[in-house]
C-alpha cells in the first residue's frame, strides 16, 4: 500500500465513520479500487482506532464519569454496602449499564458474522444493497424526530435492542451510527440522546473488535508501514471533525439528509456491477 493511498484510505474511514453512509462498505470498496490486499487487517485495525479515539475526545467527559460510578459502585460492593439504589440515583452508572447491556448482543452477533467475513467483506454487490437499506432507514428516520428529552425514559429494552441493531451493523455497506442513531429513534428516544448512546455504545464495540482483530494480524504478521501510520493519524483528525458535524446536523433535525446519497452509492455499485 502507497502512502497516498493509506491517507485517502484513513480519511475515507474517519469522514464515514460518523457520517450514517457506511464506514466498513467504503473501505470494501476503496480496497477494492485500489486492488489493495497486503496489509489489509492491519490497516483496518489502526484506522478503526484512530476514529475510536476521536469518540473519547469528544466524550471523555462522559466515559470519565461513567468510569468514576463504576468504581463508586465497586467501592460500595467492597465494602459491603448497599449498591442497588446506585441504579437508580447516579444516571452516570445507569448509562454504563445499558451500554454493558447493549453490548452483549452486539459481541454475539458480530461474532456470529465474524465467521462469513471473507465472503461478506469481498462482495460490491452485497455493499451496494446495504448501502439503498441504509438509506432506506435513514429516510424512515425522519418521521421520528423526538423532541423531548427521553433520557429518563431510557430502559434496558431500548437499550439492548439498539445493541442488536449495532451488531447487525458489522455487514459492510450498514451504517453503524445511522443504524443505531435510528434504532433509538425508532424505540422513542430523542435524537440527541439516541445519537450520544450510538457512539458510546461504539467504544467497547470497537475495542472489543479491534482486539480480535489485533490478535489475527499477530498471527499473520504484523507490520506497521508509514501508510498505515499516516492512515491512521488522518482517520483520527478526520474523524473528529466528521463527529461534530455529524452531532450538528443530528441536532438540527437533518439527519435523513444523507439518504440519498446512501441511495446513489449504492445504486452505482449495482450498476458499475452490471456494466
Amino acid at each position: 500500500m502507497e502512502i497516498y493511498q493509506g491517507i485517502i484510505l484513513g480519511i475515507l474511514q474517519g469522514l464515514t465513520e460518523f457520517l450514517p453512509v457506511s464506514s466498513s462498505g467504503h473501505l470494501v470498496l476503496g480496497q477494492l479500487y485500489f486492488k489493495i490486499t497486503e496489509f489489509t487487517l492491519v490497516f483496518d485495525v489502526s484506522v478503526h482506532m484512530g476514529t475510536l479515539a476521536a469518540v473519547v475526545v469528544v466524550y471523555w467527559t462522559d466515559i470519565r464519569q461513567m468510569l468514576e460510578a463504576i468504581f463508586k459502585l465497586l467501592a460500595s460492593i467492597a465494602g459491603s454496602k448497599p449498591f442497588v439504589p446506585l441504579f437508580k440515583t447516579d444516571a452516570n452508572l445507569k448509562l454504563a449499564a445499558f451500554i454493558i447491556a447493549g453490548s452483549v448482543p452486539t459481541a454475539v452477533i458480530g461474532l456470529f458474522i465474524k465467521q462469513f467475513e471473507q465472503v461478506l467483506f469481498s462482495s460490491a454487490t452485497l455493499v451496494g444493497c446495504m448501502l439503498i437499506l441504509t438509506g432506506t432507514i435513514l429516510w424512515i428516520s425522519r418521521r421520528y424526530y423526538h423532541n423531548e428529552n427521553a433520557m429518563a425514559k431510557f430502559n434496558m429494552k431500548q437499550a439492548v435492542f439498539i445493541g442488536v441493531v449495532q451488531g447487525l451493523a458489522v455487514i459492510p455497506g450498514i451504517s453503524r451510527s445511522g443504524s443505531t442513531i435510528a434504532a433509538g429513534m425508532f424505540a422513542g428516544l430523542d435524537r440527541q440522546t439516541a445519537a450520544k448512546f450510538s457512539f458510546l455504545l461504539s467504544v467497547p464495540a470497537i475495542i472489543g473488535a479491534e482486539i480480535l482483530g489485533v490478535k489475527d494480524a499477530l498471527e499473520n504478521g504484523f507490520v506497521m508501514n508509514l501508510a498505515t501510520i499516516y492512515g491512521t493519524i488522518a482517520s483520527f483528525v478526520v474523524g473528529l471533525v466528521a463527529l461534530k458535524l455529524l452531532l450538528k446536523l443530528v441536532h438540527r433535525g437533518k439527519f435523513h439528509l444523507f439518504a440519498p446519497y446512501c441511495w446513489l452509492a449504492g445504486t452505482l455499485v449495482l450498476l458499475s456491477k452490471i456494466i
